[in-house]
């Protein structure tokens, strides 16, 4: 849907209350102004009024509708097409969804494709309404002040991730969440999908800064500045993957050591027990061989056969006892 359209000419906002062959008319009728429609998941009659006063190629066309490009800046004869990746932090769940806006930009016109719901334009547009010296740059202006707001939320989302990155190192190294490796997972992959929407924009910004874009040579020093935030940006994003990844190993780490703390608990135990068992062995069997009550055994009406054998129990139960002691058993 045509969610706005207006003319600036002369510092000043011109609402059109008529279609889109009505914005292109009252364009037309003065050169030294410029077109804004601003669009929401239009569908292809949708763009069909509006290819039917400009000419759009029609790869850049299908991928302004169907959305899902990375971010990027392409030429179609006079025409820019650029793609960037707006960000909406959701508190509730540490969750950061990923929209997009597709530029179609002129000498003489600007047309805007939002698609999800992270929504920098009307900020935009009230922005540049209020600042006549961007509102002289023309489309140039219109794209840096889109850019700057979109990597203006990426500042603010990436300090937000930090935060949520120094809560999960603390659940990691208080040893008493053992869910945690499912939130670092979700982080990181939280993480990964903000660097995929920023860093393609790094080389998108250094084309333009670098003079290489004509139509936004008159705004090369605004780029640059918004080129010097995302690079920071980008930087930050890089340190928190690495982070996540770090955070994640001595998690890891930790629980392999409680679970070897445990295993070498469960040996140490398992000895204990083997030693005691082995205590009660020696005079179990002695007492076994001398209990079958057999008519012909040695020492068997021995007046001292029961003391000399309970001596020999004693005896071997103290033998026994002290190797054990020794080999650290006991």
């Amino acid at each position: 849907m045509i969610v706005d359209k207006a003319i600036y000419r002369d510092g000043a906002r011109e609402t059109i209350t008529g279609d889109i062959s009505d914005a292109f008319a009252a364009a037309r009728a003065d050169g030294d102004c410029f077109l804004w429609i601003g669009l929401h998941d239009p569908t292809q009659e949708e763009f069909d009024l509006i290819t039917s006063e400009v000419t759009l190629h029609p790869l850049a066309i299908e991928d302004a509708i169907h959305a899902h490009q990375r971010p990027k800046l392409e030429r179609y004869d006079d025409t820019l097409f650029v793609v960037l990746k707006p960000l909406r932090y959701v508190e509730e769940g540490s969750d950061i969804e990923v929209g997009e806006i597709n530029l179609f930009l002129g000498d003489d016109f600007v047309i805007s494709v939002r698609h999800g719901r992270a929504n920098p334009l009307t900020g935009v547009r009230r922005r540049i309404e209020s600042d006549p010296d961007l509102l002289a740059a023309g489309p140039a202006g219109v794209l840096y002040a889109i850019c700057d707001q979109v990597v203006d939320t990426y500042s603010r989302i990436s300090h937000e991730v930090e935060a949520d990155l120094i809560a999960l190192e603390r659940r990691v190294f208080s040893g008493q969440d053992a869910d945690v490796i499912e939130a670092i997972y979700s982080l990181k992959r939280e993480v990964l999908e903000f660097r995929a929407a920023q860093d393609p924009l790094v080389p998108v910004l250094e084309e333009i800064v670098k003079g290489r874009v004509e139509l936004c040579s008159v705004a090369r020093e605004q780029f640059r500045d918004v080129l010097d935030h995302l690079l920071r940006v980008d930087a930050a994003v890089d340190e928190h993957n690495e982070l996540l990844t770090s955070a994640l190993s001595a998690h890891l780490a930790l629980v392999g050591r409680e679970h070897s703390a445990a295993a070498m608990q469960q040996n140490a135990d398992m000895r204990k027990i083997s030693s005691w068992a082995a205590l009660i062995a020696v005079p179990t069997m002695i007492a076994g061989i001398y209990g079958m009550n057999f008519d012909h055994m040695p020492e068997l009406h021995w007046l001292l056969g029961y003391p000399f054998s309970l001596t020999v129990m004693v005896i071997a139960v103290i033998i026994v006892y002290r190797m054990l002691r020794k080999s650290g058993w006991l």
